[in-house]
């Protein structure tokens, strides 16, 4: 019997699985596109833009840095401030499920102008929806 030497894609969608997020979506390159395109909405979106009141280029660099971690980059993020602590870091900004949503709709947004497959922008925006849902601390209006 004459031994069979088995070779075919699945290894290499193995290596594509275990690959970072971040990796294969272009790496910081991507990370830097997408916070421009996203802070450009919300800069401009009427619901949110008041969160945002704080130097504009700090917020966005903040915000490279933690995409790159959150999405399986360097630990730049917790190099520089320690721990993401995400919920405890909004706290001091009164934020409602509208806020989410409508932070969520500009990330979805900026999302859909990136150079990278649909595939992988469903797979980008879904990591999204509960971390910005899990910030909401303060009841809409309507809920009050």
């Amino acid at each position: 019997m004459v031994p069979v030497v088995l070779f075919h894609s699945d290894t290499l969608d193995v290596n594509m699985e275990e690959q970072s997020l971040y990796v294969r979506i272009g790496g910081q390159s991507t990370i830097d596109v997408l916070v421009e395109q996203f802070y450009e909405l919300v800069f401009s979106n009427e619901q949110i833009q008041h969160l945002f009141n704080t130097d504009k280029e700090v917020i966005k660099s903040k915000q490279r840095l933690f995409l790159s971690q959150f999405l399986g980059g360097p630990m730049a993020y917790s190099d520089v401030y320690g721990h993401p602590r995400m919920r405890a870091r909004h706290m001091p900004h009164p934020i409602t499920e509208t806020d989410a949503i409508a932070w969520l709709h500009c990330m979805s947004q900026a999302i859909a102008t990136l150079p990278i497959s649909e595939e992988l922008k469903d797979e980008l925006f879904s990591r999204f929806p509960s971390t910005a849902l899990f910030m909401v601390n303060t009841p809409s209006p309507s809920e009050s």
